[in-house]
């Protein structure tokens, strides 16, 4: 499975920002697409996940009532809508797939990873 993930940018404290990203390959085998983020020298944070039916969504709690995560069916396309944007939401975003069973939050137990999309929010 190969990802593509764009969207990043710039934004004021307050603003909004989609991301998105789009699997190719065998996505037949993917159980679940996820978001996480990493600032420079710290451990990649889990931000959100979807089920691959699209029927069951999971969130960090720093973005929950903020994020929303969801996929187009159509497309098979991942997005990661954020709005209420704050200066600590700044990271590298990077998009993946789980192809096998256990929890969404761990980013060891995911398979294919994009290649990352910075968001800088200014205060």
């Amino acid at each position: 499975v190969q990802l593509q993930a764009c969207g990043g940018g710039m934004v004021q404290a307050g603003g909004s920002l989609r991301l998105s990203c789009s699997p190719s390959g065998r996505t037949f085998s993917i159980s679940h697409m996820g978001w996480f983020r990493q600032l420079s020298g710290k451990e990649r944070e889990f931000v959100a996940a979807i089920s691959w039916s699209g029927g069951t969504t999971y969130y960090g709690d720093s973005v929950k009532g903020r994020f929303t995560v969801s996929r187009d069916n159509a497309g098979n396309t991942l997005y990661l809508q954020m709005n209420s944007l704050k200066p600590e939401d700044t990271a590298v975003y990077y998009c993946a797939v789980k192809v096998y069973g256990g929890t969404v939050y761990y980013p060891s137990l995911y398979s294919y990873w994009g290649q990352g999309t910075q968001v800088t929010v200014s205060s």
